[in-house]
Formats: C-alpha cells, structure tokens, sequence
C-alpha cells in the first residue's frame, strides 16, 4: 500500500526530556493513571474535518496546505483522503476518529448520488478500520454547509428542506450504524436565528425536537445502542442559536424528553463567555455528560477558531470534571481542532495532535494529583458543612417550612458568621500541584 508520509515514524512516547518533535513528552498510552492506562482514560480520536479535510483557509484567505495528493476527480479524492488519514492516525496511536457524512465522500447533485458516493466510501472505511484496528467515536451529517440549510435543517422555514435534512440524517445513522460507532452527534449549525422579525421561534424550536425524535427513534429501530450526543454552541453563524450552552441545551432535551448526553467543545464554551470547566460541571452535575471537543479558542478574537489545546491549567480543570464525572463511557477526547494556517507543512498536522494530547496527558497527570491531594474537595465539603446539620439539613431534606425558617431566622437575629471563599488559597493549591 501507497505510504502517504514516508518520512514520519510511528510515534513513540520518549518523555519530558525528549527534544524531538515528533515524540510524546508526556503522554505515556500504557501508563495506568486514577485506575486506567492513560489511552483508556483519554480516548483520543481525531476529526477528519480537520485532520485530511481542512487546508488552511479561512474567511480572509485561501488554502495555504495541499491536501489533495495529486488527485482532481472528487471520488479519488476522497479514496487518497481516507488512506491518508488512516495512515496518521495509525502512526499517532490514535485509536478513534469522527466524521460527517460529507467529510468522507463528495456530495453528488441529488441525494440519491450523495448516497452512493458514501456507500462507496463506508465500503473502504469498513475495510480500512478492520486493517489498522481503529474505531469510530461518532458519526454526524453535515447539514450546514449546502445552501438548502441557510435557514438551518431542522429549523429551515422550509418543510421540504426539513424532510431532505431527515433523509440525510436517516443515512448517516444507518453508516453509524454499519460502523459500530461508539455514538451519534447532532450539530445544529444553523439552528438558529439572525431576527425575530422574521422568525417563527416556537414552530422552529418545537421542529428542532420532532427532527431529533423521528432521527433517534430510527436509530434505534434499526439496532443503533450507542449514544446520541448533542453538541451545544451559542453563536457563529447565526446570531442566536438554539443550543446556546450545556444548560440551555439540558433545559430543551428535559422539556422534549429527548434521551441525549452532551458532545461538549471548549472553544464552544468559551464562545458562551463560560470557562470549559464550566461546561463539563453542568454537565456532570446534571447528568449528561457524554463525550467532548477537545480545543482551544484565541479569547482575543470572536469566532470558533479550533486550536489544538495548549493550557495545562484548562486541560487539568477539564479532566478534573471529566474523572470526577466518572471518565468516559462510550465518549472520548475528540480533536476537533486544526494546525495553524500558517502551520501548513504535512509534518504539522503529526506535531499539533502530538503537542494536542501531550497537554491532555498533562491534564490527566495533574487533575489525579488534585483529587489524590484532596485538599479542594475538604475546602468545598467545608464551606457547605452547615447544611449537614440542624436547619440546614432540613433544608436539603425538603422537611423545614418558611414558617420554621422565619422563627429561626428571628431567633439568630443577624447572621454574623460566615466565613471567607479563600479563591487564591485554591489557585495556590493548584499551582503547587502543578508546579511542586
């Protein structure tokens, strides 16, 4: 077979004195951390989006990295892709991947074409995961990127693109299924308005939850048992999108009954002016954590902008939530995120997933140090203890009236105790652990 990167190696784990490039510094796939080797605890997947679709355009400028190996027709086009990219993931030691319906095969004139370009492509992934031993993480369609969908796909003021976006859908399930995908997502790329002036918004939030009904009750008529994820983010392109954040997304899922976990990016969070952390406690806290974007977005600028993850504080806070949520399941760390533009070499793409999960690993590393240190946890135990007795704990039993509460209340007089947050005590705690 073809090898597409001649001259990159299988990468090795060489530790944090290694100056080569394309070796991991820190993480260590059989190294047993909080109870998991690390490759167990993490689940690295990469998104073919952006690992062998996506060449360094952006809204300024045009593709400063070739990816198309020599090919022009569509169909050998997407075949070298799939190659490719089952080469680097194979020689990063990538176990999952993720991709949209459109990623993978070139959409034809009519859906019917689109179908059987897919169906030729599921053909070869189906062959190409039994020969590198790679699983899919999750499978979505995209419906955002054809002009059909410019008033969204299960919101379009449009029945007729509703349906298509239904039929769609109902296809990438069925690939999902084929694949053995570990879950399914939904991104609503354009769910979302840009006015009210022109917006029915119940009729179009109400059609947001029959399209993920009709789609998710199909999948699991035709035996789909992993989970369905949906991927909150509140703005780009619309102006006003519908799955906002973790907790408006909760509050619409709970409203609808619909059985979904959450498929949370931390550029996504960041964009909800909330931290990642932020994200995953809402998450946890409630119930519906399920599998994550791993990213980073530049805080100076106002859009998703994908970058691998670089902050060690962010990557130790996100697994903190991550490990105390119980780890994954049938989720993973996906990197839906992209080398530079100005980064545009093949050798790029090896060293951005390589600095991407080595800050993972060191996430991993120092949010086990923090919950074995224990000293957060005693902290926060410790500020809430007055609700562990006397009237607090019939507060939380639900056993106390407002009358009880008033008596009380008039008995004490002014509350005169309480006691301080001690926010830098906790921050020093964390740099000592990171640091000491």
């Amino acid at each position: 077979m073809k090898e597409y990167f001649p001259s990159i190696p299988k990468i090795k784990y060489e530790g944090a004195a290694s100056d080569n490039p394309l070796a991991y510094k820190f993480y260590n796939p059989e190294e047993v951390i909080a109870g998991k080797k690390m490759k167990d605890q993490l689940r690295f997947s990469a998104a073919y989006w952006h690992t062998i679709c996506a060449a360094g355009s952006d809204m300024f400028g045009a593709a400063t990295a070739d990816k198309t190996f020599g090919n022009t027709d569509p169909m050998d086009l997407a075949k070298a892709k799939a190659y490719a990219f089952f080469e680097i993931i194979d020689k990063l030691g990538i176990e999952f991947f993720a991709f949209h319906d459109r990623d993978i095969a070139p959409e034809g004139t009519t859906l019917s074409e689109s179908n059987k370009n897919l169906d030729v492509m599921v053909d070869l992934f189906e062959s190409l995961m039994k020969e590198y031993d790679k699983k899919l993480l999750w499978g979505t369609a995209n419906m955002f990127n054809n002009p059909r969908y410019m008033h969204g796909a299960g919101t379009s003021c449009n029945a007729d693109v509703f349906a298509y976006a239904a039929a769609q859908a109902k296809k990438a399930i069925e690939v999902s299924v084929r694949l053995n995908a570990s879950g399914y997502t939904f991104w609503g790329g354009r769910e979302g308005y840009d006015t009210l002036l022109n917006t029915n918004m119940g009729l179009e939030v109400d059609n947001m939850a029959r399209f993920l009904k009709l789609t998710t009750e199909y999948g699991r008529s035709i035996g789909f048992k992993g989970a369905y994820y949906i991927e909150p983010k509140p703005k780009e392109p619309t102006k006003h999108q519908y799955d906002f954040d973790a907790a408006t997304v909760i509050g619409f899922l709970r409203k609808y009954g619909l059985d979904m976990k959450l498929n949370l990016e931390a550029n996504h969070g960041t964009l909800a002016t909330h931290t990642f952390q932020h994200e995953l406690r809402v998450a946890r806290t409630e119930g519906f954590f399920g599998s994550v974007d791993a990213n980073t977005g530049d805080l100076l600028l106002g859009w998703d902008t994908d970058q691998f993850p670089n902050d060690v504080y962010d990557t130790t806070l996100a697994l903190y939530e991550i490990i105390k949520a119980g780890g994954f399941t049938t989720g993973g760390l996906n990197f839906d995120s992209k080398a530079r533009r100005a980064s545009f070499k093949p050798e790029d793409v090896f060293i951005s997933h390589i600095m991407g999960m080595d800050s993972m690993a060191l996430g991993l590393r120092f949010a086990d140090k923090l919950i074995k240190d224990g000293r957060i946890d005693k902290f926060v135990e410790e500020r809430y203890a007055s609700y562990s007795s006397g009237i607090g704990k019939k507060i939380v039993n639900g056993t106390v009236t407002i009358q009880e509460l008033e008596k009380y209340a008039l008995e004490q007089g002014d509350v005169k105790t309480n006691q301080s947050g001690r926010q830098e005590y906790l921050e020093g705690v964390i740099n000592q652990v990171l640091f000491g």
